[in-house]
Parts: structure tokens; C-alpha cells; sequence
């Protein structure tokens, strides 16, 4: 895999993916990385990249020319069209299936904005895929690329020293990922679940189901419409979820009479 970042900070990229796992991903040639900065393109005595929009309004934008020439000076060396991935809020939400999609590709580009966006021609012209990371605004398109380059890398093939981990890790199969534990077997009065020091394969395989799907109706319902379960492990969501109801509704009348001992005291 070929990351190609188009950026007006490259530092930010090359210290964050050139670190931990990447970063030796890429020192075993597994991975590269190419942040090529977007000023060096901009060919006017301060290296400039921005100007006012047409139409008035707040904010600067990003102009499409030295965007242009940098995505030219890159995909010009690659043997086919690259994939272009421009970061913004209203691109289609990034998650582990796209993830999984893009570590097919050979190379990828991102291209990073920033102030009030970039020229909408250029956006035309060389993007493919417009990404989002969620629904909020950041200062620039650096992060959301260091988040999808994060994610993508674990699903290439000899990036993770287990290759088995990338894909039974969290939002595998629709389902968040089970707990788990380290020695030492008593921690802060908290044990290790014994089931876990069993030695019993199918046991252990069970109870991690079991606390996956637990911890996905608990925390992430939304993802069990594309979960892949049994007949019977639905029957298990449907009973989990009227136990999480009976311990809301039970939370919640407790909660009552604190509130009235409370007026009370206050009258």
C-alpha cells in the first residue's frame, strides 16, 4: 500500500504514521508514505495557497491550481488513476467496511483542506471519493487521514504481527468486540472471568460471543441490523434487551424519590 497525502502540513502526517505499527510497516517496506506539501506548488513569492471566495461570505479558501498541480505531480507517476479521497463533513461516513475496501487499492491519495475548504473545480476534476470521519468540523483534513490511514493499514496483509487480529477486533461480523483481561488474576478485587483460565476452547469462544453481543445491545444497537447471528443468539439480543429496559425503568425509579427528599429539604 502507497499513501500519497496532499497537506499543507506534512510533519503532522510523517510524525504520526512514521511511529508505532505504521511506522513499522513502513521501515519493512510494507507500508509507504509520501506527505508532499501543497505550497510547493503555489507559485507566487510567499507560497501562496489561498484566496477570497466569489460571492462574498467569511473565510478563506483554498485555490485550485496549487491543489491541481500537486495531485498532477503525483498521480503523473502512478500506472493508473488513483483513488482521491478529499476529507470533509459531507463525505460518506468512514467505517470498517470501507477500511477493508480501500486496503485493496495500491495507492491511495487524501487530499487534506483547510480555512473554509477548497475551490470546487478542483474537487471535480481529481476526487473520487469524498470522506468523512463523523459528524463534526475540525481545522483541517490532517487527522481524519491519520484516522482512515490507521484503520486501512491493520487491514493490510503483514502490517499486524497477528494476522487473525485485524479482522476479530471491534465491528467484526456487525458486533463490538468482547472484553479482555491480563494477569495479574486479581486486580483491584476484580478476577479474571474463570471461564477465561478454563483452558476450554469452546467455553471460551461462547462466553466472548456472548459478551460481544452483550456489549454491542448495550452500547452500539444500531449495528445489530447487519450483524450476522443464529436464530438463537437473536433470541439472546431479545432478552438482553428487555433486561437492559427492566434495569433502566428500575434506575429510573430510584431516581424518584431522591428528587422528592430533595424538594422536601428545600421547602
Amino acid at each position: 500500500m502507497r499513501y500519497h497525502v496532499m497537506t499543507l502540513f506534512p510533519e503532522i502526517i510523517e510524525s504520526c504514521m512514521k511511529s508505532s505499527i505504521t511506522g513499522r510497516a513502513i521501515d519493512a517496506g510494507i507500508l509507504s508514505l509520501s506527505a508532499v506539501n501543497i505550497r510547493d506548488y503555489a507559485f507566487n513569492k510567499h507560497q501562496k495557497v489561498d484566496d477570497y471566495t466569489y460571492g462574498g461570505g467569511a473565510g478563506m479558501l483554498m485555490q485550485a491550481e496549487p491543489v491541481y498541480l500537486c495531485w498532477e505531480s503525483i498521480a503523473g507517476n502512478l500506472p493508473r488513476k488513483p483513488r482521491t479521497i478529499y476529507l470533509t463533513p459531507q463525505g460518506r461516513l468512514f467505517d470498517q467496511q470501507m477500511a477493508r475496501e480501500l486496503a485493496q487499492e495500491e495507492d491511495l491519495i487524501f487530499l487534506c483542506g483547510h480555512y473554509e475548504g477548497i475551490d470546487e473545480r478542483v474537487l471535480e476534476e481529481v476526487v473520487t471519493d469524498q470522506v468523512s470521519i463523523g459528524d463534526y468540523v475540525l481545522t483541517g483534513g490532517e487527522l481524519p487521514a491519520l484516522v482512515m490511514m490507521d484503520a486501512i493499514s491493520r487491514m493490510v496483509p503483514g502490517v499486524l504481527g497477528n494476522e487473525e487480529s485485524g479482522e476479530t477486533e471491534s465491528f467484526s461480523g456487525g458486533l463490538l468486540e468482547y472484553p479482555q483481561y491480563s494477569r495479574p488474576m486479581v486486580w483491584h478485587g476484580r478476577e479474571v472471568p474463570e471461564v477465561l483460565m478454563s483452558g476450554h476452547h469452546a467455553n471460551v469462544d461462547k462466553w466472548r460471543r456472548e459478551r460481544s453481543i452483550e456489549r454491542t445491545v448495550r452500547n452500539r444497537p444500531d449495528l445489530l441490523k447487519k450483524a450476522e447471528l443464529t436464530n438463537q443468539e437473536w433470541a439472546y439480543v431479545r432478552e438482553l434487551k428487555r433486561r437492559l429496559k427492566e434495569e433502566q425503568q428500575t434506575a429510573k425509579e430510584e431516581e424518584i424519590p431522591e428528587e422528592r427528599g430533595q424538594a422536601d429539604e428545600d421547602i
